[in-house]
């Protein structure tokens, strides 16, 4: 649904006709240059928590209108929400700084300095001077924003804020000659990170035309990459090759499967502790191109390795006879749903698996004591699976073929089995003849019972399961017999261990006889 209204009412017509978020991203895109609609994408921005698009609006913002004090107040309090407490910390100065009477922005300085343990002034001068005492020496928090901004913020705070302001009027220049998208002003953490330490102007602008003269050479281009080696490209978790990278938040590199693994346990960047909380809910994992490109042109041969190996892992995660994952929870029948919520990390690390082998299958036993689980399962076939911001998932599957366990194991913390798959044995002349009125009579039975139930219990049965299935014309047609079978054992919810022993029958004419027995027991009771 797009919003009728012209740009020009832009997002306060929309918000107080439609009220949609999303009507301000499509006045933006309409009219790019309008300011004002930056600020209201910016707060829909926030209110749906996707903090890094706030932040990119309300730097471009900032960099536009350099004395807005409520500017720099929201984009402190975006990167407060993104946990990079001194780069938030800083941009609450500035607002002081330029505003004294401003009074949230005193309220959020008082807050992070007391929760540090720090006394805290009434006197706005006397903040001032407490924060610039503290970003001299922010130990207690810089482990949160990475190496190269804790080394930064050992400068005076008046250094920090000239290099800011160098870095304004430089992308204020440049906004003339190059389309304004492009330039985006820095904050004052990354005008440390990224500019460099002189101390006039003229040194800078010399280094800086001395840094594209050495871009544009290929000898001095070819002589760095020359010094580069595989180690320079190794995964911190796994110690390999690079494997898909992806880059964090944080600024540090990992293969995709190894930060998919580790935020399975910790929603924090495995070196640096930052909060990847964000980054998690969000699940954007885009591969790092350019590091990608490098080592195809360096390390052509060792990445095909590396790929190679990682093929051969898929290949044998892929084989359902061998190592097949296994789910340890309930009793699953052949077609019939099972609705299953995964949050363990080791099952959200085998249906990742299954997922991304595109079997999509895995298998479900019931516990055992002693064992681990059951020598009988089904295999399950995942049909849906609705990830959650938190990690965890919702996954809806339906059974599949019925296997004995020949092997158990362990992989990555889960169970894995080799297993054989079961079939009917199949029966005919007179065998079959007293097989089908058998059959028949227990089908008859339990379509008597189900009738005999109330309302709302056959209700809720066929929410859950589904409505009774109909009689087979054909009852050897499937290699687990008839599906009514299967529908009225999940209905019955049967103690597990008697589950699976009715589950491990190969011969329709002894899984009848117990669905008789059941049905006799429930009838008179």
């Amino acid at each position: 649904m797009h919003c009728s209204w012209p740009v020009q009412k832009h997002f306060l017509l929309c918000k107080q006709q439609c009220g949609r978020k999303t009507c301000v991203r499509l006045c933006c895109r309409e009219a790019p240059d309008d300011v004002s609609l930056k600020v209201w994408r910016a707060e829909a921005s926030m209110g749906l928590r996707r903090f890094s698009d706030a932040l990119r609006d309300l730097e471009d913002l900032c960099g536009a209108r350099p004395n807005w004090t409520e500017g720099f107040f929201r984009k402190g309090n975006v990167l407060l929400e993104m946990g990079r407490k001194t780069e938030a910390l800083i941009q609450f100065h500035r607002c002081l700084k330029q505003q004294p009477d401003f009074a949230p922005a005193k309220n959020q300085v008082k807050k992070i300095l007391e929760a540090e343990g720090m006394a805290v002034p009434e006197e706005v001068p006397r903040i001032l001077q407490v924060v610039a005492e503290y970003l001299r020496d922010p130990s207690p928090i810089t482990s949160s924003v990475g190496p190269s901004l804790s080394e930064g913020l050992q400068c005076s705070l008046k250094q920090l804020e000239e290099r800011a302001d160098y870095e304004e009027q430089t992308q204020t220049a440049s906004k003339v000659k190059q389309d304004a998208s492009t330039e985006c002003c820095l904050s004052l953490c990354q005008a440390v990170s990224f500019l460099p330490t002189a101390e006039d102007d003229e040194e800078l602008m010399m280094r800086k035309d001395e840094r594209q003269t050495r871009g544009t050479c290929s000898v001095d281009r070819e002589s760095f990459l020359s010094v580069l080696a595989t180690s320079d490209f190794e995964c911190p978790l796994c110690i390999r090759l690079f494997h898909e990278p992806v880059t964090t938040p944080c600024g540090h590199t990992f293969c995709k499967n190894c930060i998919e693994r580790s935020l399975d346990h910790n929603l924090r960047c495995p070196l640096c502790k930052q909060s990847l909380q964000e980054y998690f809910k969000n699940r954007k994992y885009n591969p790092t191109v350019l590091l990608q490109e490098i080592m195809t042109r360096l390390f052509p041969q060792q990445l095909a390795e590396r790929k190679q190996v990682h093929d051969s892992e898929m290949a044998e995660l892929s084989n359902l006879t061998k190592d097949i994952p296994i789910f340890v929870c309930t009793v699953a029948y052949p077609g019939i749903p099972c609705p299953l919520h995964v949050f363990e990390p080791r099952y959200r690390l085998m249906m990742r698996r299954c997922m991304e082998t595109g079997t999509k299958k895995f298998g479900m036993c019931s516990y055992e004591h002693g064992k681990g689980f059951a020598d009988y399962g089904c295999m399950l076939e995942i049909l849906d699976l609705d990830l959650l911001p938190d990690g965890r998932s919702y996954v809806d599957t339906v059974g599949g073929s019925r296997f004995r366990v020949l092997k158990r194991g362990q992989r990555d913390g889960y169970h894995t089995a080799d297993i054989e798959y079961l079939e009917d044995h199949k029966a005919d002349g007179a065998e079959l003849e007293m097989l089908q009125r058998l059959h028949d009579s227990v089908y008859q039975q339990a379509r008597e019972w189900y009738h005999r139930l109330n309302s709302r219990i056959r209700e809720q049965i066929s929410r859950q399961y589904g409505a009774m299935p109909e009689k087979d014309d054909n009852i050897q047609a499937s290699a687990d017999g008839p599906a009514w079978c299967w529908w009225l054992l999940s209905v019955l919810q049967l103690d597990p261990a008697y589950q699976t022993t009715v589950l491990s029958l190969t011969s329709l004419k002894d899984r009848l006889g117990h669905l008789r027995i059941v049905l006799e027991y429930f009838s008179q009771s």
